[in-house]
């Protein structure tokens, strides 16, 4: 229990970036569907059940609209592509996690992803535990936010715009958070390099996919030569 107990104050300290962040736009979240003519429930199930940040905003806006399944499956798809390569990175994290393994890959959001995929743990703790724990917090967060925007939302008439730049803003303190820890800025350079690359040759609709499927290569790439290097 003392062992869980750490492990849980260790996610907890490294999460609260994530706190604030997650919170702050959860509650533009909760009050846009209030403004949209939600009652406040309807936003906290969708965090607690999509949990996808910038896709609940997409189909909290269709939901107003005429309703096609099709279009809100494409988008969400399109909107949600980057998490499958998050997915991939973390293969070899999670492939001893059990059934922890489906919430971990459920959870794996932006900021998420960066924190679990970066931090060390200390030896005596477990990884898997940590892991979880950071992920359940973070999906936390984002519930608590949704709720209270929309809780608020109904009860005090609040209408507050410009939120919807918090998860950006977050990500890249995150970032730039990382980039610092680093001893090598390698893989963090080549990364800007290949989104400016990619966004000049292919344009702004689809240089996402054309940047994650060439940071998985260079990632697939990185990994054999340090696995060789090892040999």
């Amino acid at each position: 229990m003392k062992k869980l107990d750490g492990e849980f104050r260790f996610a907890l300290g490294k999460s609260m970036p994530v706190l604030l962040g997650y919170v702050t736009l959860g509650l533009g979240y909760g009050l846009y569907m209030h403004n949209l003519g939600f009652s406040f429930w309807y936003p906290t199930l969708m965090a607690l059940t999509i949990y996808g940040g910038s896709v609940e905003f997409v189909i909290a806006n269709m939901l107003v609209q005429h309703f096609n399944p099709l279009n809100v499956l494409l988008i969400t798809l399109v909107v949600g592509f980057r998490q499958s390569f998050y997915a991939l990175s973390m293969l070899k994290q999670y492939r001893h996690a059990g059934w922890r393994k489906w919430l971990l890959i459920f959870g794996l959001t932006d900021e998420t992803f960066v924190i679990n995929h970066y931090t060390k743990v200390p030896q005596e703790m477990s990884q898997v535990k940590v892991n979880t724990w950071i992920t359940v917090l973070d999906w936390g967060y984002w519930v608590l936010g949704a709720f209270l925007g929309g809780f608020l939302g109904s009860v005090f008439q609040l209408q507050v715009k410009g939120l919807d730049f918090v998860m950006t803003a977050l990500f890249i303190v995150l970032a730039l958070d990382q980039f610092l820890q680093e001893k090598s800025h390698v893989s963090s350079i080549s990364g800007v390099l290949i989104t400016i690359i990619s966004l000049l040759a292919v344009g702004k609709t689809y240089f996402l996919i054309v940047t994650l499927l060439l940071l998985v290569a260079e990632y697939y790439y990185l990994t054999r030569r340090h696995a060789k290097g090892d040999d």
